[in-house]
C-alpha cells in the first residue's frame, strides 16, 4: 500500500498520478485539515475537497480547485443580500459542504463525512483527513493574525508572512485510520504540496511523526519548489520570509529526519549532494506536471525510486 501525504492542487495532482499509475496497488491519501473553515456555518475543507474532486473525476481543470462546469446561482443570491462573494463555491459544491456539515453535526466524524463524500464521487484511493479534530491555520502579517483563507484567498497572499501557527494543534490527534494506514504502508510519499502549510500541519500533529519514525515503509518527499520557485502558491516567498531556503534544499531541510528520499526536479541537480549530506537520497527527474501523463510518469518515478529505498532498507549492511 502507498500513502500519500497531501494538500492543494500540487497535491492533487500527484495524487491523481499515483492513482493512474499504479492501478493494482492500494492508496491512501492524508490530507490537510488545517485550512478548513467555516463558511456561512457550513464546513469547508478546501484540501479536501480539491483531492477529491480530483480523484474523482470532478475537478475543475481550468483551475484545479471546485466542480468542473459549475453555476454560481447560490452566491450570486448572497451578493443580493448583501454579502461580500469573496470566497468562491459553486452550486455542485455548496451540496458537498452543506452534507458534510450535516454529518458532523448529527455526530459523524469528518473521516466518516470525508468517506460517504469520497464514496459517492466514486474515489477510489481512501482519502483520510489528518485527523477528526480542529486545527486551524493563523499567518502572522505585519497587520496582525489573519485566518488561512483570509490570507490565501481574500488577500490573494499577499501579506509578508512573519510567523504560521496552527490553532488547536495540541490537543489534536492523528485520526485512528491514518495511523493504521500509515503502519501497513509500503511507501509514503510526501506530495508536492506547500511544506509550510500544507505538509506542515499534518507533521505538526502530535503523534505524527511518531507514526512516521516506526513506519516500516520508506519516506519519500517530491518538492515542490523548483529552479527556486514554487510552481503554484506562495511556498516559495513563505519560505523566504520565514528564513528558509526558497529551494528543494530549503524543502529537505525541513523534512530532515523524516524521510529518507527526495525526488527534485532536473534542473535542481546541483542542489543534489547538498541534500544527500542531510542523509537524504536525491533522484533528480523531470517534475514538473502539466498534463496526466506528466502526472503519471512522475509517479511511477517516485513509487519505482521509493520501492528501490525500500529494497536498500531491507537489505543486510
Amino acid at each position: 500500500m502507498i500513502v500519500a501525504l497531501a494538500g492543494g492542487v500540487g497535491g492533487a495532482k500527484l495524487a491523481y498520478g499515483l492513482d493512474a499509475a499504479s492501478p493494482n496497488e492500494l492508496l491512501t491519501v492524508v490530507v490537510n485539515t488545517a485550512d478548513d473553515f467555516l463558511w456561512h456555518g457550513l464546513k469547508v475543507c478546501p484540501d479536501l475537497d480539491t483531492i477529491m474532486y480530483t480523484l474523482g473525476g470532478w475537478a475543475n481543470t481550468a483551475t484545479g480547485w471546485g466542480v468542473a462546469d459549475d453555476n454560481h446561482t447560490a452566491l450570486s443570491m448572497l451578493a443580493t443580500y448583501g454579502q461580500d462573494p469573496w470566497f468562491t463555491i459553486g452550486d455542485r459544491d455548496l451540496a458537498t459542504h452543506v452534507l458534510r456539515t450535516d454529518i458532523l453535526r448529527r455526530g459523524g466524524t469528518l473521516t466518516e463525512a470525508t468517506a460517504v463524500l469520497a464514496r459517492a464521487l466514486g474515489v477510489r484511493p481512501h482519502l483520510l483527513p489528518m485527523t477528526d479534530d480542529v486545527v486551524e491555520t493563523l499567518i502572522e502579517t505585519p497587520d496582525g493574525d489573519l485566518e488561512f483563507q483570509e490570507y490565501f484567498v481574500r488577500r490573494r497572499h499577499e501579506p509578508l508572512v512573519t510567523g504560521v501557527r496552527f490553532r488547536g494543534i495540541e490537543s489534536a490527534r492523528p485520526a485512528r485510520e491514518v495511523v493504521a494506514a500509515l503502519e501497513a504502508a509500503d511507501l509514503i510519499v510526501l506530495c508536492p504540496s506547500n511544506p509550510i502549510v500544507s505538509i506542515g500541519p499534518i507533521l505538526a500533529t502530535p503523534g505524527m511523526r511518531d507514526a512516521l519514525a516506526a513506519a516500516r515503509a520508506p519516506v519519500v518527499a517530491v518538492s515542490p519548489i523548483v529552479g527556486g520557485r514554487a510552481l503554484r502558491g506562495p511556498a516559495d516567498h513563505m519560505l523566504d520570509s520565514l528564513g528558509h531556503e526558497s529551494s528543494a534544499l530549503g524543502v529537505a531541510r525541513l523534512y530532515a529526519g523524516v524521510i529518507k528520499g527526495m525526488v527534485i526536479d532536473e534542473r535542481d541537480v546541483s542542489l543534489a549532494p547538498e541534500i544527500e549530506a542531510l542523509d537524504i537520497r536525491v533522484l533528480a527527474t523531470q517534475s514538473v506536471m502539466h498534463d496526466d501523463a506528466d502526472r503519471r510518469a512522475l509517479a511511477r518515478a517516485t513509487v519505482e525510486f521509493g520501492y528501490t529505498l525500500r529494497r536498500m532498507q531491507a537489505s543486510p549492511a
